[in-house]
């Protein structure tokens, strides 16, 4: 369950005619991250204390600071962990300019233990089909949505149907297409193997479940070609 994921702490969107300020990147990411850990130990307490309390949004200010410094493209999240009660994502959602800051905050972050465990991309959800979404007044279950694959040198094109989709604006609808395989794969995997992602309007014939499919992926890595059910 996320607790809260945000990138920017800005309360009012900025004048349109007033140029964006330069953001700093820093020149060395083993030197930012050795920062970064340094602050996270600082705030942990007051960290440990907002969760506990459930009150997440009284550390947000903060770790947004503190995420920023390290690289102001970043993105985090405080989770349930797998493992561990509590879990800090950092993530570049899989840009390769990123990837140095990423790599550097995780070489130097501390081990996992029964408390926090530490992520340089979204994991995987345990199991997807007990996730439920809450859009507006819509519900999705993503325990319905079926899934077939074109598999092709060992990355995959993807149609993606819900029977909720109908009730969806397009919005709603691109957003319920790539949730589901971000939750399934998690996303460093969604990023290596999935290349074609498209919404189906009508439920495909042989189609799988995404249990089935984060199965079928993880397979992958053999030369495997073909198709797992087949688009109407």
């Amino acid at each position: 369950m996320r607790l809260f994921r945000r990138k920017s702490t800005a309360a009012d969107p900025p004048d349109p005619r007033t140029a964006w300020p330069e953001q700093h990147v820093p020149e060395d990411a083993a030197v930012a991250a050795e920062t970064f850990w340094q602050g996270w130990y600082d705030l942990l307490p007051m960290v440990s204390a907002a969760l506990g309390e459930g009150e997440p949004h009284r550390v947000e200010h903060e770790l947004c600071q503190l995420v920023e410094a390290l690289h102001p493209r970043l993105h985090f999240s405080l989770e349930r962990g797998r493992r561990s009660i509590y879990a800090l994502v950092v993530t570049g959602q899989e840009d390769p300019e990123l990837r140095p800051f990423t790599d550097a905050w995780r070489a130097t972050a501390p081990p996992d233990d029964a408390i926090w465990e530490y992520h340089d991309s979204v994991p995987p959800v345990p199991d997807p089909t007990e996730v439920t979404v809450n859009l507006g007044e819509h519900r999705i279950s993503l325990a319905d949505v079926r899934v077939v694959a074109q598999v092709e040198d060992d990355v995959v094109d993807v149609a993606v149907f819900h029977p909720g989709f109908r009730d969806l604006d397009e919005a709603a609808r691109q957003t319920m297409t790539f949730l589901p395989l971000d939750a399934t794969l998690g996303e460093r995997l969604a990023a290596e193997r999935l290349r074609r992602v498209e919404t189906a309007e009508t439920e495909p014939t042989g189609a799988i479940t995404l249990l089935e499919f984060r199965e079928l992926v993880r397979g992958l890595g053999g030369g495997t070609s073909g198709n797992v059910g087949a688009a109407d």
